[in-house]
């Protein structure tokens, strides 16, 4: 995998963990419309500065496959709810994001 390609992956990677992120906290904490709440903006930045400074973005799927687990416990369970509350929910909120997400999934 070429740097063009890694840096694609790792932008995709931060638009997914970002909307995951946003569904979470509309349906949790009810922020006004276009915004996040003080807890999801921390975790979205830390989301995404893990994925820029991700060492294996080459190599693995997803955050939730890799073996390192870059992520603090706290922001790593913080992370792990999300993803179980967003995942399902992806179908309604984005469908084609979802059937991409699962076949890559499925494809590795």
């Amino acid at each position: 995998m070429d740097e063009k390609q890694i840096e694609a992956k790792r932008e995709k990677e931060k638009r997914t963990v970002s909307f995951m992120i946003e569904i979470y906290c509309k349906g949790n904490h009810k922020p006004p419309k276009g915004t996040f709440c003080d807890e999801c903006e921390e975790l979205k930045a830390y989301a995404i500065a893990r994925a820029e400074r991700c060492p294996h973005m080459a190599t693995k799927t997803f955050c939730s496959k890799c073996k390192t687990h870059c992520y603090k416990p706290e922001m790593r369970d913080k992370i792990r709810k999300v993803m179980r509350y967003s995942g399902p929910r992806m179908v309604i909120y984005s469908p084609l994001m979802f059937i991409r997400h699962a076949f890559e999934s499925l494809k590795k």
